[in-house]
């Protein structure tokens, strides 16, 4: 892997947005964990590949087979990017988005409801709502500062019924934090049981751990965003159990008379998206050719100043763990006496800045760094809180991709301080179905082209 420099910009980065104010600002994204825009090298991937675009699934011309090579292309990239080498017995299946790929892993293991799937409380909605409805879950704790320790996750994999699999997160989409996967994916195998880890925030920032059994991630958190995740894992598990009707290819007269499509192509059921697997794949490449050392090092100087400079601002207090902890450039926040529906749109609409507000995808961890000892309560009856949006104010998350500068930090910065300290310019209206405020003076206006 060679090192290079980091992309100054992405797609739609400092485009001039109308503010509250009647200036025009550069738009400031700061929500990499929810959803990155494109690379330029993708979109040029992209752009370069779509006159050769063509159905895969039955032809025999030049362009079916042009984008048969690079969809397969695209795939073995992923496999690649997973730790798999081309020999390996794993597989990689296109999918929409990471949710869609632990949604198919669901179906394929064929849980029952006396089966045990162990997750944790720190999970996205993703990894914890699919398994619940199939399995009994066995969630894992975790402290008021949202962390929890190998020995935790081996606590619950040693009680009884054993569990079928062990579904955790490579990082936390609130908070930022890493949970120590190699010691947590070894305690795992020792006892015989497979891991997943929902990569869906790890995969952009570190490499993914090539121990896991299965990994789930999504193209449109690193810089793809044109519907393609995937999910590896092993062929044999894979391959267990049809998922879809259109999983045949004919071979003969009759209704009746198909042959079932081996894997991944059983997986992948209609016309694949294979725009959507040309630009995984370029931002594959481009993520190696930068190379971790500069990803992680740029990382770390976002993270230290983005979660440090919000912890230092009267009013604010910073969810997760302290500022000494290495995350990945991700801060979650409150403000005294504000709702972060408000912080958020405050942000956007006097000074172009994007965040994500609310439960994130995520009441029950956030429950427990907003009131961890409520959450503790219920927790030891069996519960996992799920709260709707009237029962908790929510929160306010900055994440950062990797195009985000420290002057961009300094930015967020200096205007979380003038809101925690100054009225708003502009009275806002409040939708309490949604939880979002809009300024009252000024609605956002169509784009004309």
């Amino acid at each position: 892997m060679t090192t290079t420099a980091l992309p100054a910009a992405l797609i739609g980065d400092a485009l001039p947005v109308p503010c509250v104010d009647g200036m025009d600002r550069p738009y400031l994204p700061f929500d990499a964990a929810g959803a990155t825009s494109a690379l330029p090298q993708v979109l040029g991937a992209v752009e370069g590949f779509l006159p050769w675009y063509s159905s895969i699934d039955h032809g025999a011309d030049y362009k079916a087979q042009a984008s048969m090579l690079a969809y397969e292309s695209a795939r073995l990239a992923a496999l690649a990017f997973a730790g798999r080498g081309p020999d390996s017995e794993d597989v990689a299946v296109i999918c929409p988005n990471a949710t869609e790929a632990i949604a198919y892993l669901v179906g394929r293991l064929g849980l029952s409801t006396s089966d045990v799937v162990v997750t944790t409380v720190a999970e996205h909605h993703a990894n914890l709502r699919p398994w619940s409805r199939v399995a009994a879950c066995r969630y894992v704790e975790c402290g008021g500062d949202g962390i929890f320790e190998p020995g935790d996750v081996a606590a619950a994999l040693d009680q009884r019924p054993v569990p079928r699999l062990l579904a955790i997160t490579g990082a936390s989409h609130v908070t930022g934090w890493l949970p120590p996967l190699p010691e947590i994916i070894a305690a795992a195998h020792q006892r015989g049981i497979p891991v997943l880890v929902d990569a869906a925030q790890l995969a952009p920032h570190r490499p993914l751990p090539a121990e896991a059994d299965f990994l789930a991630w999504s193209g449109h958190k690193m810089y793809a965003p044109f519907g393609a995740g995937v999910l590896v894992g092993p062929r044999r598990i894979l391959a267990t159990r049809d998922l879809f009707g259109a999983d045949a290819a004919a071979s003969g007269p009759g209704a009746d008379d198909v042959a079932r499509l081996g894997l991944p192509e059983r997986d992948e059921p209609g016309s694949p998206n294979v725009i959507g697997a040309v630009a995984l794949g370029a931002a594959v490449g481009v993520l190696e050719h930068i190379g971790w050392p500069a990803i992680t090092g740029r990382d770390l100087r976002i993270a230290r100043s983005l979660r440090r400079g919000l912890a230092g601002i009267p009013g604010v207090r910073l969810l997760g763990p302290g500022t000494d902890t290495e995350t990945l450039p991700i801060a979650t926040f409150t403000v005294d006496g504000m709702p972060s529906g408000l912080v958020a749109a405050r942000l956007a609409a006097e000074d172009a800045i994007e965040v994500a507000h609310g439960g994130l995808h995520a009441r029950p961890y956030l429950t427990r760094l907003l009131r961890p000892r409520h959450a503790e309560a219920r927790t030891s009856r069996g519960q996992v809180p799920d709260a709707g949006r009237s029962a908790l104010s929510g929160a306010v998350r900055a994440s950062a991709g990797i195009s985000t500068s420290g002057c961009d930090v300094a930015r967020l910065l200096r205007a979380v301080e003038r809101l925690v300290s100054a009225e708003p310019p502009v009275r806002y209206r409040h939708d309490p179905s949604t939880g979002d405020f809009f300024p009252a003076r000024r609605a956002p206006e169509p784009v004309s082209r």
